[in-house]
């Protein structure tokens, strides 16, 4: 299996570990309305830390939290547009999927044995 593929889906895995309600623990929150505001926080939050932190590492000036935003939701559109395309599949049963989480399961238990 290639490494891109192997790289998708992890990408795939671990963004619905924190970013999908039906898999992380906001999945406890009853209201979808609260589950969405918690995220939205979440996201704005961990935003301006990324952006404090790069701004402190790499000694950038006029650091701005709203292009720190922006920057990071052009990263998270193409990730969730990925994940939309898996749920897609998942959803329809598409044999590429199948044959790339079959082939994911031999490459893992061939490089651990």
């Amino acid at each position: 299996m290639s490494k891109l593929k192997l790289a998708i889906l992890f990408v795939v895995d671990y963004w619905r570990l924190v970013m999908d309600a039906k898999y992380n623990p906001l999945r406890f929150v009853g209201d979808p309305t609260l589950q969405t505001y918690f995220m939205m926080a979440l996201f704005a939050m961990w935003s301006v830390y990324f952006g404090f932190l790069a701004s402190h590492y790499f000694g950038w000036v006029n650091y701005s939290t709203f292009t720190s935003i922006l920057i990071h939701v052009a990263v998270l559109i193409p990730i969730g547009f990925t994940n939309a395309v898996f749920k897609d599949a998942e959803r329809d049963k598409a044999k590429w999927l199948k044959n790339w989480r079959d082939d994911a399961t031999r490459h893992y238990f061939k490089s651990n044995s």
